[in-house]
């Protein structure tokens, strides 16, 4: 039974680079029918709430990341807040101790940051000397009994730690470069290290999927699990992310929080086909994914050694294809909050007037990047007046030929009956033809004169979706628009 977890620390909001790492465990998960487990690393208990990590809970929920076991279900390893397990902790680190694997250390801070402080003016580095774990018994029991503020510190043995990275392949390191660490710190707070070994044999978790800035950190929790008797979980270690600089992903590349790309106006389904090839590939050219297809696809193997790097353009390009998939019925709700927001929703548009919107949202979401653009888009076809650019009425209202003949238009248009696209076609090029001008000045200014722009989708489907009444009347009030 596979079992992978992400554990993030509550800083507050889910960022990009976690969310890739979440997704990669969910894919993982739900590929061999495993268990998704969501643990937090806290530290404080006091301080430690479920609405201190609404932020994180928040992406997870909105990029389709359920989890099988957590703080708010539950689950057969319960607590799931690492504030909660520290008793565990420091009973494991007592018993290390008990067992010979760790020991005291009852050095203070400053006494370490003077012999540190003297390495490196003698040109030289520093790690931990064993002072501590050369005391006798008897000097020991004395400290414990006097109450003497410890830390425990593991005693890393000679030789080597290696593991078999399944991205990296296998990877050893020299145990003379590890110093012996601290598990528990002279507060009686457990380390990383301690509580992410402790938390993950209690869990019983299999595979550990997680960023490449941990590889230094996986030879200690190897020693961990060794001294514990547990297998290791099998590592992955995952490329970073990296900003279109080829620097790591920040704040001033724009956007990291993943709630934030919510409000920009980009669907779950984007994000989660977008992350997923940042660092990991199919095994072929393809990039378009549901997320179904993705759990089919998604192997561990696929996942590369290099840097990703997070293009916003790609994500956009993906949006739009995602835009371009979605039911159209299903696009439409998703785009209610933000016109009823902008003004322009009236609850007719839900009822009668439903498949007259499909309509409309399918002739317009070709030129749609993000939700909020469907706002502009929309906006001639919901609202009842034109708000007319100056500039695209200067350039195509402003000829004395083209105004006469667009003032003919309207009854030219009562005329062919039916209205519709074809019929609209005819009857606009065939009244340029007859006085003539050329079809595309006529046509440019109708458009502006129905839209208030010199840019909109093809003219004639508009012309058909405004309907003959609101045309006839726009192309009045156009014709009345003050040019100076």
């Amino acid at each position: 039974m596979v079992r992978v977890r992400f554990a993030p620390s509550p800083t507050g909001y889910l960022h990009i680079g976690g969310a890739r790492t979440a997704l990669f465990n969910w894919l993982y998960a739900r590929r061999h029918g495993g268990t998704f487990v969501l643990r937090i690393e806290d530290t404080d208990a006091e301080r430690s709430s479920w609405d201190m990590v609404s932020g994180i809970v928040d992406g997870l929920r909105w990029l389709g990341l359920d989890w099988d076991e957590g703080p708010d279900i539950g689950g057969p390893h319960a607590p799931y807040f690492q504030s909660q397990r520290l008793d565990t902790h420091r009973v494991m680190a007592e018993r290390l101790v008990e067992q010979g694997r760790a020991y005291y250390c009852y050095c203070t801070t400053e006494t370490l940051q003077q012999k540190r402080q003297a390495a490196e003016a003698a040109g030289g580095g520093w790690v931990y000397d064993r002072t501590c774990c050369a005391l006798e018994a008897r000097v020991v029991a004395e400290r414990e009994a006097a109450g003497v503020p410890r830390a425990i510190r593991f005693k890393v043995p000679a030789g080597r730690t290696s593991f078999a990275d399944l991205v990296h392949g296998p990877i050893a390191f020299d145990n003379a470069n590890i110093e012996d660490f601290v598990v528990l710190r002279s507060d009686r707070q457990p380390t990383y290290h301690l509580s992410v070994v402790v938390d993950d044999v209690d869990m019983a978790i299999t595979h550990v999927v997680r960023g490449d800035d941990h590889i230094s950190n996986t030879p200690k929790q190897v020693l961990l699990y060794h001294a514990f008797e547990a297998t290791p979980p099998q590592f992955a270690h995952v490329p970073l992310i990296l900003g279109p600089d080829r620097k790591r992903l920040s704040k001033r590349h724009g956007a990291t929080s993943v709630m934030e790309y919510q409000r920009l106006g980009y669907l779950p389904e984007a994000m989660v086909n977008f992350l997923s090839l940042l660092g990991w590939s199919p095994g072929s050219d393809r990039e378009l994914f549901t997320r179904d297809e993705l759990i089919a696809a998604f192997t561990l193997e696929g996942i590369s050694g290099g840097n990703a790097v997070f293009n916003p353009d790609k994500l956009d390009w993906f949006n739009q294809q995602h835009i371009m998939r979605l039911p159209v019925d299903e696009l439409a709700a998703r785009i209610q909050p933000i016109l009823r927001d902008a003004g322009l929703w009236s609850d007719d548009l839900g009822g009668t007037r439903r498949d007259w919107l499909n309509r409309v949202i399918e002739l317009i979401r070709p030129r749609v990047k993000r939700l909020p653009q469907f706002v502009e888009e929309l906006r001639p076809f919901l609202q009842d007046t034109v708000e007319y650019d100056r500039a695209a009425v200067a350039k195509h209202l402003d000829k004395p030929d083209v105004r006469g003949v667009l003032g003919e238009l309207p009854a030219a248009l009562a005329a062919i009956g039916q209205f519709s696209n074809a019929t609209l076609e005819s009857a606009v090029r065939g009244l340029a033809e007859s006085r003539g001008i050329k079809a595309a000045a006529l046509i440019h200014a109708t458009r502006v004169a129905v839209t208030g722009r010199a840019v909109s989708p093809g003219l004639f489907d508009v012309l058909e979706l405004l309907g003959a009444d609101r045309v006839t009347a726009r192309i009045h009030t156009a014709l009345n628009f003050p040019l100076k």
